[in-house]
């Protein structure tokens, strides 16, 4: 089944919305006017029931079918910006200084919006449809806030689906795999105390500085000597601060950094690394190294049965050949994992062209993107709740 009728009729009113979303971009849980802005369409669509200030500022819209009952499945998409001055040029670019749609979640909750409308018209399915709009993707587990908050109980949403944009990918093509598709991500941070003096002199300090770099060096190892090599796990330090001048040693150095896995006890490895390296470097220096380990988003991890759903009714809308069904693994973070930890369910990539890559100032969501997705979302609630 290729493109839906009313997909392509819907693209232009749903690029409209997608283009006053990335106009009006805004961060977190912050997302008071886009959240309204989706409230007021999902009850305009005429859901059975629109809830929202789930997970803080998230809005759930719930659409029962007219095929009988039967289970209830929830398809997400995310609506927070980034903290980026938009480059783009485009006459609809952000209106608000340092705010901008560099992950494509406008183009996200402009689609699943389409879909809802579509859904709530036609209602072509046994059971009922939750379309979830999360914030906080970009950082704040918004995910994480809208499972806690009871979201899956009080719906009875049994299984899950989510979509992101993917430049790179051309525009009708869709990619996805079984198991780790998202890595884990986690946060450290590291203070390295030593004892500041003139630089001419060094020999009456505790150069923080040069521990530092080793410290920076020695990090390197876990990924090339503690790990193996089939693995997949990232270690990169992001940022370095300490000191204020050329001749004057500093007192502390500052480093801070990610780690990324596919796989939970690699990131349990590489903290229990750190720590070692961390009291090593401290040792061999004479000085002191403070170490904090911030376990974030867990890995976005599809399940076997609704990846093959999510393929094969990815392959009805864009044909067979059009559908990647092992695509490599990218080692970003994605909170839509609390929702698959939470339920069953499948995480899917769609095309968005030749386009900036995701978090760049360039970057734009492809509105060509629209009729496709808005297709897979309506084909998807259909065939997941066809009537026995």
């Amino acid at each position: 089944m290729p493109i839906v009728n009313r997909a392509a009729e819907f693209h232009d009113e749903i690029t409209a919305w997608r283009r006053q979303l990335h106009s009006n971009p805004e961060l977190l849980f912050d997302v008071f006017e886009t959240a309204a802005f989706v409230e007021e369409k999902l009850k305009a669509f005429g859901c059975d029931e629109v809830v929202s200030g789930l997970g803080r500022t998230g809005v759930v819209g719930l659409i029962k079918g007219v095929r009988g009952p039967g289970p209830t499945i929830g398809l997400r998409a995310d609506m927070d910006a980034l903290p980026m001055k938009e480059e783009t040029g485009k006459p609809y670019a952000s209106r608000v200084d340092g705010k901008m749609h560099a992950c494509g979640h406008d183009g996200h909750t402009a689609m699943l919006l389409g879909a809802a409308r579509y859904l709530a018209e036609e209602r072509n399915f046994a059971g009922s449809v939750a379309v979830i709009f999360q914030p906080a993707e970009e950082g704040g587990g918004g995910g994480n806030e809208m499972v806690k908050d009871g979201m899956m109980e009080r719906f009875g949403i049994e299984r899950v689906f989510g979509m992101h944009n993917l430049p790179g990918l051309d525009i009708g093509k869709f990619a996805i795999r079984g198991g780790p598709i998202m890595a884990s991500t986690a946060e450290f941070y590291i203070t390295v105390r030593g004892k500041g003096g003139h630089a001419a002199m060094p020999h009456q300090a505790k150069d923080p500085v040069v521990a530092a770099c080793h410290l920076v060096s020695t990090l390197q190892t876990i990924a090339s000597r503690a790990a193996d090599p089939l693995e997949s796990l990232v270690v990169s330090v992001t940022m370095i601060r300490g000191g204020d001048t050329h001749n004057i040693i500093p007192d502390a150095v500052e480093l801070m950094g990610t780690v990324r896995t596919l796989k939970r006890e690699l990131s349990v490895l590489a903290e229990e690394r750190m720590r070692a390296i961390c009291r090593g470097v401290a040792d061999a220096h004479g000085l002191a190294v403070d170490f904090e380990y911030d376990p974030n988003y867990p890995v976005t991890d599809n399940h076997a049965a609704e990846t093959v759903l999510a393929g094969d009714v990815a392959a009805e809308v864009a044909g067979a050949t059009n559908v990647e069904r092992n695509v490599v693994p990218m080692m970003a973070g994605e909170d839509f994992s609390y929702m698959l930890e939470a339920r069953p369910g499948a995480f899917i990539f769609i095309g968005n062209g030749d386009s900036a890559f995701l978090h760049n100032t360039s970057y734009d969501f492809n509105d060509e993107a629209i009729p496709h997705g808005v297709s897979y979302w309506i084909r998807l609630a259909e065939t997941a709740l066809a009537p026995e």
